[in-house]
């Protein structure tokens, strides 16, 4: 399995972008996908996923912001992000967590989201 993340870059504060993660190879369910993100000095945290029945769940911070959604015959995971805050600056990542896999949770590369004030 291999995540490819893409849509980021420099917007201004309240602006949008939408984020998107194309997973090639052998996807259970893209459920299993979510965002992470990582600003510079922080650990990672999450951002958006899905809970076991499928059901979007967000991180407070971006709670209302942003929407988490997926593409299953695409393989694509989709983060749009609204209303932009300085504080959402970070390196994005998706991530696959399926348990059942060998080898554990597979991550993207990144991609760099920028908000100026």
């Amino acid at each position: 399995v291999q995540l490819q993340a893409s849509g980021g870059g420099l917007v201004q504060a309240g602006g949008s972008l939408r984020l998107s993660c194309a997973a090639s190879g052998n996807i259970f369910r893209t459920s299993l996908m979510d965002w992470y993100r990582q600003a510079p000095g922080n650990q990672r945290e999450f951002v958006a996923g899905f809970t076991s029945g499928g059901s979007p769940v967000y991180a407070d911070s971006v709670k209302g912001r942003f929407t988490i959604s997926r593409d299953s015959v695409k393989k694509t995971l989709y983060l749009q992000m609204n209303s932009l805050k300085p504080e959402d600056t970070a390196v994005y990542y998706c991530r696959y967590n399926d348990p059942g896999r060998i080898g554990g949770a597979v991550w993207g590369q990144g991609t760099q989201v920028t908000v100026s004030s």
